[in-house]
């Protein structure tokens, strides 16, 4: 699989993060509202923590999780960390009717750096095309995508495991044939 492909997979993740790559456009102005059983903020430490049946939605995009801690750096940045049995994101494309969607035991956002990290089960799908692994990582300033294999793909050749993915065929666009005055086909 080329890093094309994986990274098609990765900037899909961006859609938990203020950059998104293919969410829809509308969805950065929309207010983010969020759910959760629990809720304890820090303002001095710029740390607020939500626990239990966590729901964070914003325009199209639907993350789950048990438990969501979110920082404010110094420079205000937003750095986060999901955590569920799994934690889940679904999130409409931009222009399409497909949505991207994935899961992981953990997912960290790191707003300085644009990186997002999905640990342990880890798996993105856009449309029908999906990739797993056990740690799948995409940093949006370098344009650069990284997935582990793990878990059960444990083997004596691959002991990290291996990466898999499901890669539909593009559709083909038919031209219609060129025909002459006649509508005889050229």
């Amino acid at each position: 699989m080329t890093n094309a492909y994986i990274k098609l997979f990765l900037l899909a993740w961006l859609a938990l993060a203020p950059v998104t790559v293919f969410a829809e456009k509308a969805d950065r102005d929309q207010p983010i509202n969020l759910e959760a059983d629990n809720l304890t903020t820090n303002d001095a430490k710029k740390i607020s923590t939500y626990t239990g049946n966590v729901i964070l939605t914003q325009g199209t995009m639907v993350m789950r999780a048990d438990k969501l801690v979110v920082h404010e750096d110094t420079g205000g940045f937003q750095h986060s960390t999901s955590t569920g049995n799994p934690t889940t994101f679904k999130q409409k494309e931009e222009g399409r009717d497909e949505y991207i969607q994935g899961s992981a035991q953990r997912i960290e956002y790191d707003g300085r750096m644009d990186k997002i990290r999905l640990y342990t089960e880890a798996w993105v799908k856009r449309g029908e095309d999906l990739v797993r692994g056990d740690y799948i990582m995409y940093d949006a300033n370098a344009e650069y995508a990284e997935v582990i294999g793990g878990g059960q793909s444990v083997t004596p050749g691959a002991p990290n495991g291996r990466v898999r993915a499901v890669i539909q065929p593009k559709k083909k666009i038919i031209m219609p044939a060129e025909t002459d005055a006649a509508g005889t086909a050229k």
